[in-house]
């Protein structure tokens, strides 16, 4: 038996370090104005970004550092020293205090920019989460609950985000609105499906097209529970979102400079490379883990009985609908569930993890980025008489990869550019 799991962290590494703020950012930063650069960074990936625009206004176009303020919000562990942006680590999956702080210094900071201003807004994957503002006449926790409650709906990211654009004051272009009518120049690392800018980071700088309506016929879809104050939020026009005749959207600009896509051709050269024939899925899937794994199973099983080596290789990003109590992510639920549909077969090894670093989990900088299965797995399932499905009903793929020793440890990556999931096969 031929380990690939080497070659399975290759892949995955290439497609990290495609969209990494080193190799990426620089070359997209605009001219400097004639006032201040105010930087606002937001996600994964806010630190590291706002540190290589730093470095590049100051070092490289020779600033004065005094021209340069800013914040940047990003996830607990995520932080990158740097010298004049403010770096602030707040909660993901769910917001905590500290991100509402971040949003509050961020509206503040833009709304206090001149004409003359540059605003810089670096946003990345959890941008969403990071920048939390409740709209008026709702509490913290309540948005809280609210976002905990979407995420364990099964909602895909573009539902959960129409709902989190309508409960903000800084969501669905309203920190454009704050930073009218200085310059604003929006630089992303995309995280969503077919790369929409109203969705990565629920859209803080761009028009949004979503209405309250939307949210409402989402909050009923899935059945949510929620306040009486919330549901009024949701049916007051004032927080409607910004559209795109809005005049503050005269002096903006939005670029996506990392795309799902880029990491992914990234990823399926190195399995090129390696002498895999790639069966490309695309970097935009979206579904039910289980139901996602259901369908790889097939393609997978088919390739190897046709005796093909094959590289099964795809982006996106899945949904698990919460049954149990268990703790997990989906890329863990997705290779949980292939390691059920595998268990019989030899020679196939799979990947599935989250290119920021973390799948699912409690916020926490160990958090799982994903899981690994192959033979190995299956023999452990045997000796310890684990039963994927089991597990599988308690939503509880975690528990089961530490006790086969199949997580994937990572640790912050600095970016967010969705999942990778790759199957080798022969």
């Amino acid at each position: 038996m031929t380990d690939k799991r080497p070659l399975l962290r290759a892949i995955f590494d290439a497609a990290v370090g495609a969209a990494h703020p080193e190799k990426i950012l620089r070359r997209h930063l605009p001219p400097p104005p004639r006032g201040r650069v105010i930087v606002l960074a937001a996600g994964k990936g806010a630190a590291a970004m706002a540190a290589v625009a730093e470095r590049h206004y100051i070092d490289e176009v020779g600033l004065s550092p005094d021209q340069i303020s800013g914040v940047a919000t990003t996830r607990h562990g995520h932080a990158v020293p740097t010298r004049q942006v403010e770096v602030i680590e707040a909660g993901h999956p769910v917001p905590d205090e500290a991100g509402m702080k971040g949003a509050e210094k961020s509206l503040k900071l833009a709304e206090g920019a001149g004409a003359d201003d540059l605003v810089l807004a670096l946003i990345s994957g959890g941008g969403s989460a990071n920048w939390i503002a409740p709209a008026s006449g709702i509490s913290f926790a309540q948005k809280q609950q609210m976002n905990k409650s979407l995420l364990r709906s099964g909602a895909p990211i573009s539902e959960v985000n129409t709902v989190r654009k309508h409960l903000s004051r800084i969501k669905g272009g309203r920190l454009a609105r704050a930073a009218y009518p200085a310059q604003l120049v929006t630089l992303a690392v995309s995280d969503v499906p077919h790369d929409d800018p109203a969705t990565i980071a629920s859209g803080p700088t761009v028009p949004d097209g979503t209405t309250l309506k939307e949210a409402r016929d989402i909050i009923a879809k899935y059945k949510l529970q929620i306040d009486d104050e919330v549901r009024q939020a949701l049916d007051d026009p004032r927080n409607e979102s910004v559209k795109p005749d809005d005049p503050a959207f005269a002096r903006a600009r939005f670029e996506i400079v990392g795309k799902p896509r880029d990491s992914l051709d990234a990823a399926i050269r190195v399995a090129a490379e390696a002498g895999y024939e790639v069966i490309d899925l695309g970097a935009d899937l979206e579904g039910d883990a289980r139901e996602v794994a259901a369908e790889h199973a097939k393609i997978a099983l088919n390739a190897q009985s046709q005796g093909k080596r094959v590289a099964v290789i795809s982006g996106g990003e899945l949904t698990v609908t919460v049954r149990g109590n268990g703790r997990g992510g989906p890329n863990q639920e997705y290779v949980l569930a292939l390691a059920e549909l595998l268990a019989d077969h030899s020679g196939i090894a799979v990947l599935a993890a989250d290119t920021d670093g973390a799948d699912g989990g409690a916020g926490s900088p160990r958090d799982p980025a994903g899981a690994i299965a192959d033979e190995k797995t299956f023999a452990r399932m045997r000796e310890l008489k684990l039963d994927p499905k089991a597990y599988l009903d308690n939503n509880d793929a975690t528990t089961f990869f530490e006790k086969t020793g199949d997580l994937l440890i990572t640790g912050p990556t600095l970016t967010n550019v969705n999942d990778i999931r790759v199957i080798l096969v022969g």
